[in-house]
Protein backbone atom coordinates (compact mmCIF):
# COMPACT_ATOMS: atom_id res chain seq x y z
CA UNK A 1 0.00 0.00 0.00
CA UNK A 2 2.95 2.15 1.12
CA UNK A 3 5.87 2.86 -1.14
CA UNK A 4 8.67 4.22 1.59
CA UNK A 5 12.00 5.53 0.84
CA UNK A 6 13.90 6.47 3.49
CA UNK A 7 15.65 9.36 1.73
CA UNK A 8 12.72 10.57 0.00
CA UNK A 9 10.11 10.15 2.83
CA UNK A 10 10.14 12.90 5.53
CA UNK A 11 6.43 12.69 6.56
CA UNK A 12 5.56 8.85 7.27
CA UNK A 13 2.00 9.92 6.99
CA UNK A 14 2.39 10.79 3.06
CA UNK A 15 1.37 8.18 0.24
CA UNK A 16 4.00 7.48 -1.94
CA UNK A 17 3.32 5.65 -4.98
CA UNK A 18 6.09 4.32 -7.57
CA UNK A 19 6.15 5.03 -11.07
CA UNK A 20 8.22 2.88 -13.45
CA UNK A 21 10.23 4.15 -15.96
CA UNK A 22 8.09 2.32 -18.82
CA UNK A 23 4.93 4.05 -17.66
CA UNK A 24 6.99 7.46 -17.52
CA UNK A 25 7.81 6.55 -21.19
CA UNK A 26 4.40 5.89 -22.50
CA UNK A 27 2.96 8.78 -20.53
CA UNK A 28 5.29 11.17 -22.26
CA UNK A 29 4.55 9.82 -25.57
CA UNK A 30 0.71 10.04 -24.95
CA UNK A 31 0.70 14.25 -23.56
CA UNK A 32 1.77 15.72 -26.89
CA UNK A 33 -1.19 16.64 -28.35
CA UNK A 34 -0.74 20.35 -26.96
CA UNK A 35 -0.34 23.89 -28.08
CA UNK A 36 2.83 24.26 -25.94
CA UNK A 37 5.63 22.72 -24.15
CA UNK A 38 4.18 23.61 -20.53
CA UNK A 39 1.17 22.84 -21.33
CA UNK A 40 2.23 19.29 -22.47
CA UNK A 41 4.78 19.38 -19.38
CA UNK A 42 1.22 20.12 -17.43
CA UNK A 43 -0.94 17.20 -19.13
CA UNK A 44 2.56 14.77 -18.70
CA UNK A 45 2.37 15.23 -14.29
CA UNK A 46 -1.18 15.23 -14.46
CA UNK A 47 -1.59 11.89 -16.04
CA UNK A 48 1.12 10.49 -14.44
CA UNK A 49 -0.48 11.48 -10.84
CA UNK A 50 -3.76 9.73 -12.71
CA UNK A 51 -2.66 6.55 -13.97
CA UNK A 52 -0.82 5.45 -10.66
CA UNK A 53 -2.93 7.18 -8.13
CA UNK A 54 -6.49 6.14 -9.70
CA UNK A 55 -5.57 2.14 -9.10
CA UNK A 56 -4.44 2.58 -6.02
CA UNK A 57 -7.71 4.14 -5.03
CA UNK A 58 -9.57 1.77 -6.84
CA UNK A 59 -8.07 -1.36 -5.34
CA UNK A 60 -8.11 0.35 -1.61
CA UNK A 61 -11.34 2.03 -1.21
CA UNK A 62 -13.18 2.73 -4.43
CA UNK A 63 -13.50 0.17 -6.92
CA UNK A 64 -15.55 2.39 -9.34
CA UNK A 65 -14.01 5.66 -9.31
CA UNK A 66 -13.58 6.80 -12.29
CA UNK A 67 -12.02 10.53 -13.97
CA UNK A 68 -13.71 13.26 -14.08
CA UNK A 69 -15.67 14.36 -15.95
CA UNK A 70 -14.59 12.05 -18.74
CA UNK A 71 -11.16 10.64 -19.60
CA UNK A 72 -11.35 11.76 -22.93
CA UNK A 73 -12.30 15.45 -21.66
CA UNK A 74 -9.52 15.77 -19.54
CA UNK A 75 -6.70 17.25 -22.57
CA UNK A 76 -8.96 20.09 -22.64
CA UNK A 77 -8.89 20.76 -19.07
CA UNK A 78 -5.15 20.10 -19.01
CA UNK A 79 -4.66 22.62 -22.20
CA UNK A 80 -5.68 25.34 -19.77
CA UNK A 81 -5.56 24.45 -16.10
CA UNK A 82 -3.49 22.19 -13.87
CA UNK A 83 -5.44 19.28 -12.06
CA UNK A 84 -7.55 16.14 -12.29
CA UNK A 85 -10.98 15.64 -11.25
CA UNK A 86 -11.64 11.74 -10.13
CA UNK A 87 -15.55 11.03 -9.05
CA UNK A 88 -16.44 8.53 -5.98
CA UNK A 89 -19.87 8.55 -6.70
CA UNK A 90 -21.46 11.41 -5.46
CA UNK A 91 -17.96 12.57 -3.76
CA UNK A 92 -15.18 14.04 -6.29
CA UNK A 93 -11.86 14.88 -5.73
CA UNK A 94 -8.94 16.89 -7.77
CA UNK A 95 -5.29 15.91 -7.60
CA UNK A 96 -3.14 19.09 -7.73
CA UNK A 97 0.18 17.60 -9.06
CA UNK A 98 3.05 20.29 -8.62
CA UNK A 99 7.52 19.07 -9.46
CA UNK A 100 8.33 21.31 -6.71
CA UNK A 101 10.34 20.54 -3.57
CA UNK A 102 9.17 22.99 -1.80
CA UNK A 103 5.88 21.70 -0.15
CA UNK A 104 4.75 25.01 2.10
CA UNK A 105 1.39 25.29 0.40
CA UNK A 106 -1.15 24.10 -2.03
CA UNK A 107 -2.51 25.98 -4.62
CA UNK A 108 -5.75 25.41 -6.36
CA UNK A 109 -6.64 26.54 -9.76
CA UNK A 110 -9.79 29.01 -9.38
CA UNK A 111 -11.39 26.77 -12.29
CA UNK A 112 -11.80 24.02 -9.42
CA UNK A 113 -13.32 25.84 -7.07
CA UNK A 114 -15.66 28.08 -8.46
CA UNK A 115 -16.68 27.17 -11.92
CA UNK A 116 -20.02 25.36 -10.65
CA UNK A 117 -20.15 21.73 -12.12
CA UNK A 118 -16.36 21.72 -11.37
CA UNK A 119 -16.60 22.11 -7.48
CA UNK A 120 -15.08 19.06 -5.32
CA UNK A 121 -15.18 17.88 -1.84
CA UNK A 122 -11.25 17.55 -1.45
CA UNK A 123 -8.55 18.54 -3.01
CA UNK A 124 -5.47 16.44 -3.10
CA UNK A 125 -1.79 17.78 -2.93
CA UNK A 126 0.56 15.67 -4.77
CA UNK A 127 3.94 16.17 -5.53
CA UNK A 128 5.55 14.02 -8.82
CA UNK A 129 9.21 13.09 -7.76
CA UNK A 130 10.53 12.04 -12.16
CA UNK A 131 13.93 11.15 -11.08
CA UNK A 132 13.09 8.56 -7.81
CA UNK A 133 10.33 7.35 -9.57
CA UNK A 134 7.50 8.44 -7.35
CA UNK A 135 4.38 10.68 -6.52
CA UNK A 136 3.77 11.69 -3.05
CA UNK A 137 0.43 12.59 -1.76
CA UNK A 138 1.41 15.14 0.92
CA UNK A 139 -1.73 16.28 1.82
CA UNK A 140 -5.52 17.41 1.22
CA UNK A 141 -8.28 20.29 2.28
CA UNK A 142 -12.27 20.86 1.67
CA UNK A 143 -13.50 22.91 -0.76
CA UNK A 144 -15.24 24.13 2.68
CA UNK A 145 -11.48 24.50 3.95
CA UNK A 146 -9.99 26.48 1.12
CA UNK A 147 -12.73 29.04 0.33
CA UNK A 148 -12.43 29.95 4.50
CA UNK A 149 -9.31 29.55 5.52
CA UNK A 150 -7.20 29.73 1.77
CA UNK A 151 -6.27 32.70 0.39
CA UNK A 152 -7.06 34.26 -3.25
CA UNK A 153 -3.93 35.11 -5.87
CA UNK A 154 -4.90 37.29 -7.95
CA UNK A 155 -2.46 37.00 -9.88
CA UNK A 156 -2.91 33.49 -11.39
CA UNK A 157 -6.20 33.17 -9.88
CA UNK A 158 -5.28 30.85 -7.74
CA UNK A 159 -7.08 29.53 -4.32
CA UNK A 160 -3.43 29.08 -1.87
CA UNK A 161 -3.54 26.99 1.38
CA UNK A 162 -0.53 27.45 4.17
CA UNK A 163 0.91 23.35 3.86
CA UNK A 164 0.55 23.18 7.76
CA UNK A 165 -3.23 23.14 7.21
CA UNK A 166 -3.79 20.43 5.40
CA UNK A 167 -4.63 17.25 6.26
CA UNK A 168 -1.14 15.01 6.12
CA UNK A 169 -2.70 11.36 6.17
CA UNK A 170 -5.38 10.23 2.88
CA UNK A 171 -6.77 7.50 5.39
CA UNK A 172 -8.13 9.98 7.28
CA UNK A 173 -10.62 11.21 4.82
CA UNK A 174 -12.23 7.77 3.87
CA UNK A 175 -12.31 7.63 7.84
CA UNK A 176 -13.87 11.01 8.22
CA UNK A 177 -16.14 10.41 4.76
CA UNK A 178 -17.62 6.92 6.55
CA UNK A 179 -17.91 8.23 9.99
CA UNK A 180 -19.08 11.90 9.74
CA UNK A 181 -20.94 11.51 6.19
CA UNK A 182 -22.67 14.98 7.03
CA UNK A 183 -19.53 16.78 7.27
CA UNK A 184 -19.70 20.11 5.04
CA UNK A 185 -16.93 19.66 2.62
CA UNK A 186 -18.41 21.46 -0.60
CA UNK A 187 -20.20 25.14 -0.35
CA UNK A 188 -22.90 26.38 -2.29
CA UNK A 189 -20.87 28.06 -5.38
CA UNK A 190 -22.36 30.90 -7.32
CA UNK A 191 -23.67 30.49 -10.88
CA UNK A 192 -21.78 32.34 -13.86
CA UNK A 193 -23.88 33.88 -16.23
CA UNK A 194 -25.03 32.39 -19.39
CA UNK A 195 -22.83 33.05 -22.91
CA UNK A 196 -24.88 33.74 -26.01
CA UNK A 197 -23.72 32.03 -29.03
CA UNK A 198 -21.49 34.75 -30.65
CA UNK A 199 -20.27 35.94 -27.63
CA UNK A 200 -18.49 31.86 -27.37
CA UNK A 201 -17.65 32.08 -30.76
CA UNK A 202 -15.75 35.26 -30.78
CA UNK A 203 -13.78 34.16 -27.70
CA UNK A 204 -13.14 31.15 -29.30
CA UNK A 205 -11.93 32.70 -32.47
CA UNK A 206 -9.81 35.22 -30.10
CA UNK A 207 -8.65 32.64 -26.98
CA UNK A 208 -8.26 29.63 -29.59
CA UNK A 209 -5.13 31.18 -30.94
CA UNK A 210 -2.11 29.44 -28.77
CA UNK A 211 -0.41 32.60 -29.73
CA UNK A 212 -2.35 33.69 -26.20
CA UNK A 213 -0.32 31.70 -24.06
CA UNK A 214 -2.38 32.12 -20.30
CA UNK A 215 -5.66 32.43 -22.35
CA UNK A 216 -7.44 31.88 -18.67
CA UNK A 217 -5.74 34.93 -17.81
CA UNK A 218 -6.90 36.64 -20.96
CA UNK A 219 -10.43 37.65 -19.71
CA UNK A 220 -12.58 38.12 -16.66
CA UNK A 221 -12.91 34.65 -15.03
CA UNK A 222 -16.77 35.55 -15.27
CA UNK A 223 -16.50 34.86 -18.47
CA UNK A 224 -13.89 32.70 -18.78
CA UNK A 225 -15.85 30.66 -16.45
CA UNK A 226 -18.70 30.01 -18.12
CA UNK A 227 -17.14 29.04 -21.54
CA UNK A 228 -15.08 26.41 -20.15
CA UNK A 229 -18.23 24.72 -17.88
CA UNK A 230 -19.85 24.34 -21.36
CA UNK A 231 -18.29 21.10 -22.50
CA UNK A 232 -18.66 21.12 -25.67
CA UNK A 233 -17.04 24.82 -26.01
CA UNK A 234 -14.46 23.95 -23.62
CA UNK A 235 -13.92 21.01 -26.41
CA UNK A 236 -13.83 23.23 -29.13
CA UNK A 237 -11.37 25.39 -27.53
CA UNK A 238 -8.93 22.66 -26.78
CA UNK A 239 -8.92 21.61 -30.67
CA UNK A 240 -8.49 25.47 -32.06
CA UNK A 241 -5.45 25.66 -30.12
CA UNK A 242 -4.17 22.23 -31.79
CA UNK A 243 -5.04 23.83 -34.87
CA UNK A 244 -7.46 20.85 -35.73
CA UNK A 245 -10.53 21.94 -38.20
CA UNK A 246 -14.25 21.34 -37.20
CA UNK A 247 -14.16 17.63 -35.46
CA UNK A 248 -18.00 17.48 -34.94
CA UNK A 249 -19.49 18.15 -38.26
CA UNK A 250 -22.45 14.86 -38.14
CA UNK A 251 -22.68 15.29 -42.14
CA UNK A 252 -19.19 14.77 -42.16
CA UNK A 253 -18.74 11.75 -40.09
CA UNK A 254 -21.40 10.30 -42.15
CA UNK A 255 -19.41 10.37 -45.43
CA UNK A 256 -15.63 10.12 -44.12
CA UNK A 257 -16.27 8.86 -40.62
CA UNK A 258 -16.60 9.49 -37.27
CA UNK A 259 -13.17 11.80 -35.91
CA UNK A 260 -10.77 10.62 -34.07
CA UNK A 261 -11.67 12.96 -31.16
CA UNK A 262 -15.41 12.16 -31.02
CA UNK A 263 -14.38 8.18 -30.99
CA UNK A 264 -12.83 9.24 -27.54
CA UNK A 265 -16.26 10.34 -26.32
CA UNK A 266 -18.12 7.19 -27.03
CA UNK A 267 -19.44 7.93 -30.78
CA UNK A 268 -19.27 5.19 -33.31
CA UNK A 269 -21.20 4.72 -37.08
CA UNK A 270 -22.85 1.24 -37.54
CA UNK A 271 -24.42 -0.18 -40.77
CA UNK A 272 -28.23 1.28 -40.76
CA UNK A 273 -30.88 -0.51 -40.08
CA UNK A 274 -34.83 0.36 -41.12
CA UNK A 275 -36.10 1.54 -37.81
CA UNK A 276 -39.21 3.97 -39.30
CA UNK A 277 -41.92 0.87 -39.60
CA UNK A 278 -40.62 0.60 -43.02
CA UNK A 279 -40.96 3.39 -44.52
CA UNK A 280 -39.84 5.01 -47.78
CA UNK A 281 -37.62 7.28 -46.02
CA UNK A 282 -36.92 4.75 -43.52
CA UNK A 283 -35.84 3.00 -46.61
CA UNK A 284 -33.50 5.80 -48.05
CA UNK A 285 -32.21 6.91 -45.15
CA UNK A 286 -30.81 3.57 -44.77
CA UNK A 287 -28.20 3.63 -47.19
CA UNK A 288 -26.39 6.10 -44.60
CA UNK A 289 -24.45 4.80 -41.62
CA UNK A 290 -26.18 5.13 -38.38
CA UNK A 291 -24.07 7.36 -35.58
CA UNK A 292 -24.69 5.76 -32.18
CA UNK A 293 -23.43 7.41 -28.90
CA UNK A 294 -23.03 4.73 -26.20
CA UNK A 295 -24.57 6.07 -22.57
CA UNK A 296 -24.87 4.35 -18.85
CA UNK A 297 -27.70 5.47 -17.03
CA UNK A 298 -28.23 3.88 -13.66
CA UNK A 299 -25.88 1.57 -14.46
CA UNK A 300 -28.08 0.91 -17.50
CA UNK A 301 -26.26 0.56 -21.27
CA UNK A 302 -28.47 2.93 -23.77
CA UNK A 303 -27.66 4.57 -27.01
CA UNK A 304 -28.50 7.38 -28.51
CA UNK A 305 -28.71 7.28 -32.53
CA UNK A 306 -28.78 10.01 -35.33
CA UNK A 307 -29.58 9.96 -38.84
CA UNK A 308 -31.14 11.63 -41.12
CA UNK A 309 -34.84 10.91 -41.88
CA UNK A 310 -34.44 10.85 -45.58
CA UNK A 311 -31.09 12.47 -47.08
CA UNK A 312 -28.74 15.17 -45.67
CA UNK A 313 -29.51 17.79 -48.04
CA UNK A 314 -33.49 17.72 -46.87
CA UNK A 315 -31.85 18.37 -43.49
CA UNK A 316 -34.69 16.37 -41.05
CA UNK A 317 -32.77 14.68 -38.86
CA UNK A 318 -33.95 11.89 -36.13
CA UNK A 319 -32.26 12.00 -33.09
CA UNK A 320 -33.46 8.37 -31.08
CA UNK A 321 -32.80 7.03 -27.73
CA UNK A 322 -33.16 3.12 -27.12
CA UNK A 323 -31.84 0.53 -24.80
CA UNK A 324 -28.30 -1.26 -26.00
CA UNK A 325 -29.83 -4.72 -25.21
CA UNK A 326 -32.40 -6.25 -27.66
CA UNK A 327 -36.05 -6.39 -25.87
CA UNK A 328 -35.39 -4.05 -22.93
CA UNK A 329 -37.34 -1.27 -22.71
CA UNK A 330 -36.30 2.56 -21.86
CA UNK A 331 -38.10 3.51 -17.53
CA UNK A 332 -41.16 5.73 -17.84
CA UNK A 333 -40.11 9.28 -17.15
CA UNK A 334 -37.08 9.26 -19.07
CA UNK A 335 -36.53 12.21 -21.33
CA UNK A 336 -34.50 13.36 -24.21
CA UNK A 337 -33.94 16.91 -24.84
CA UNK A 338 -31.94 18.74 -27.30
CA UNK A 339 -30.88 22.52 -27.04
CA UNK A 340 -29.54 25.00 -29.05
CA UNK A 341 -25.55 25.77 -28.98
CA UNK A 342 -25.81 28.26 -26.00
CA UNK A 343 -28.22 25.27 -24.06
CA UNK A 344 -31.77 27.18 -25.32
CA UNK A 345 -34.56 25.17 -26.00
CA UNK A 346 -36.88 25.41 -28.92
CA UNK A 347 -40.39 24.71 -29.76
CA UNK A 348 -40.49 20.89 -29.61
CA UNK A 349 -36.69 20.27 -27.95
CA UNK A 350 -37.93 17.24 -25.56
CA UNK A 351 -40.11 14.36 -25.60
CA UNK A 352 -40.21 12.01 -22.22
CA UNK A 353 -41.61 8.89 -21.84
CA UNK A 354 -45.27 8.31 -20.10
CA UNK A 355 -44.38 4.75 -19.65
CA UNK A 356 -41.67 2.02 -20.63
CA UNK A 357 -41.49 2.36 -24.13
CA UNK A 358 -38.91 0.88 -26.72
CA UNK A 359 -37.34 3.93 -28.08
CA UNK A 360 -38.15 7.78 -27.51
CA UNK A 361 -37.39 10.02 -30.34
CA UNK A 362 -37.44 13.41 -31.57
CA UNK A 363 -37.03 14.82 -35.47
CA UNK A 364 -35.75 18.21 -35.43
CA UNK A 365 -35.81 19.98 -39.21
CA UNK A 366 -32.36 22.20 -39.76
CA UNK A 367 -32.12 25.34 -42.06
CA UNK A 368 -28.91 25.54 -44.80
CA UNK A 369 -26.66 27.47 -42.20
CA UNK A 370 -24.21 25.10 -39.98
CA UNK A 371 -26.47 24.93 -36.78
CA UNK A 372 -25.37 23.26 -33.76
CA UNK A 373 -27.52 21.16 -31.34
CA UNK A 374 -26.49 20.04 -28.01
CA UNK A 375 -28.30 16.82 -26.53
CA UNK A 376 -29.40 16.16 -22.74
CA UNK A 377 -31.11 12.61 -21.48
CA UNK A 378 -32.78 12.29 -18.10
CA UNK A 379 -31.66 10.61 -15.59
CA UNK A 380 -28.29 12.58 -17.02
CA UNK A 381 -25.74 9.60 -17.96
CA UNK A 382 -22.54 9.08 -16.64
CA UNK A 383 -19.48 10.97 -17.60
CA UNK A 384 -21.70 13.42 -19.32
CA UNK A 385 -20.75 16.93 -20.78
CA UNK A 386 -22.32 18.64 -23.28
CA UNK A 387 -21.09 18.37 -26.87
CA UNK A 388 -22.14 20.50 -29.77
CA UNK A 389 -22.96 18.28 -33.00
CA UNK A 390 -23.15 20.48 -36.18
CA UNK A 391 -25.60 19.84 -38.70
Amino acid sequence: MFYSDPVSLTNPTHLCLEISETEQTKIWQQSQAFSTSSRRWIAYLNRLSLNTFLPWLRSEYAPNATPFPHLAALPSIWEVANGTGISLGDTRLVLIPTEAVDLSELRVPQEWVDIPSWTVDYYVAVQVNLEEGYIRIWGYTTHEQLKNRGTYDASDRAYCLDGEDLIFNLNILWMAHQICPEEVTRLETAPLPALETAQAQNLLQRLGNPGVILPRLAVPFSTWGALLEHGGWRQRLYEQRQGQQQQWSITQWLQTGVSDFAQKFGWASIESQPSLAGSRSSQLASTLPTLVRKVTIVGQQYELRVQPKRNIEDGVWRFELQNATRGEMIPSGFKLRLLIEDLQPFDGNQVQAKTSVDKLYIEVALGGTQEGLVWEIEPTPEDFEHEILFF
